[in-house]
């Protein structure tokens, strides 16, 4: 595994936009169906938007009709890092980046086959790098 990105509150501030602040730094959540990469299908893979990490592959996503990008697996379980969260009176699985520890959603386990899971992630942690054509 890489080196942990580590940075203070003003040093994330500088580089990440206010609502990327929130989200990835503070635990936010975006409005459901306002991000970017809700209904997007290009073909690429999705990166965090703190550390460039590779986190989910266009393949592995799925419309799951709840207004966030939601994917069945990570492109590698060592990328992401799952907590208990406990917070507004529910328990449910955290999902952030494990180089950098960005809040990038939840997971759940009502995905579909092949993992039955589905890994509800807000648009504005992550950043999209295009296929490139061979």
């Amino acid at each position: 595994m890489s080196e942990k990105v580590k940075k203070t509150d003003e040093q994330w501030q500088e580089q990440l936009s206010g609502e990327e602040f929130l989200v990835t730094r503070k635990k936010g959540t975006e409005r459901a169906f306002t991000g970017e990469y809700h209904d997007h299908h290009e073909k690429g893979m999705y990166v965090c938007v703190c550390c460039g990490q590779e986190l989910f592959r266009f393949s592995e996503k799925f419309d799951s009709g709840t207004g966030w990008p939601s994917f069945w697996e990570p492109v590698s379980q060592g990328n992401v890092t799952e907590k208990t969260d406990h917070s507004h009176g529910m328990t449910r699985t955290e999902v952030l980046c494990s180089k950098c520890d960005a809040h990038l959603g939840h997971v759940f386990p009502d995905g579909p086959k092949p993992t039955g899971l589905r890994y509800c992630i807000n648009s504005v942690s992550l950043d999209f790098e295009e296929e490139k054509e061979e």
